[in-house]
């Protein structure tokens, strides 16, 4: 009865990628099959989030850092197999997830080193080690990838939020200027009854339309 498919966790990239030269196509096949079979499109979910994440991409066999240009040639690798395996049933990809702060704060740097501004990007071993550089090579790469009949989204939860809303919109803008294609946002919607205020979902939704994303 659905007209689009998207797996919880299945196409995740630890899911797939554990480890260096290890894929695990088991589970994200099944759903891509079963896409392919009931002529359902499918959601790929997702490309890059802290959370699992195949972390071996970001450190030597020492458990130090990479550089960053090896984990880009990592991830670019990770992104072109992913995407050439399922792009004919595919019609959109959440190229990132959840890389934006839920309360951008000032952060205890440790004793005699002081505070750190507050950065509206989540602080995960994936900013840790590229700054916010991850998220436009990201995408950089899907779209080499994926060609431009796919739609390329950032998805995150909590947008509804003024803080995180501006955050975003600034995503946007900061991708755009630098040539790079978003065709969407992904507003992960936990909701109740009374939860989350209409009124700033909306005003959300308008401020991403009129950044001319979906």
């Amino acid at each position: 009865e659905y007209n689009s498919i998207t797996a919880e966790n299945d196409h995740k990239v630890g899911q797939i990628n554990p480890k260096e030269g290890v894929y695990n196509w088991g589970p994200a096949d099944s759903i891509a099959n079963f896409c392919r079979a009931n002529k359902i499109p499918m959601r790929l979910h997702n490309l890059c989030w802290h959370s699992q994440f195949a972390d071996w991409m970001m450190y030597d066999k020492k458990g130090n850092f990479v550089k960053k240009e090896v984990f880009y040639a990592r991830l670019k690798n990770y992104i072109n197999t992913v995407v050439a395996r399922y792009k004919d049933i595919i019609y959109a990809i959440d190229v990132v997830n959840e890389a934006m702060a839920d309360d951008a704060r000032p952060r205890f740097l440790g004793p005699g080193k002081g505070m750190a501004p507050a950065s509206p990007y989540r602080q995960s071993k994936l900013f840790e080690l590229c700054g916010d550089e991850f998220i436009a090579k990201a995408f950089e790469f899907a779209a080499e990838a994926a060609g431009p009949d796919v739609e390329l989204y950032y998805n995150d939860y909590n947008m509804h939020e003024p803080g995180k809303r501006e955050t975003v919109v600034r995503l946007i803008r900061t991708l755009k200027e630098r040539g790079l294609r978003i065709d969407a946002v992904g507003m992960q919607s936990h909701v109740g009854m009374d939860y989350p205020d209409f009124d700033e979902y909306r005003a959300s939704m308008e401020a991403y339309i009129a950044e001319g994303v979906q």
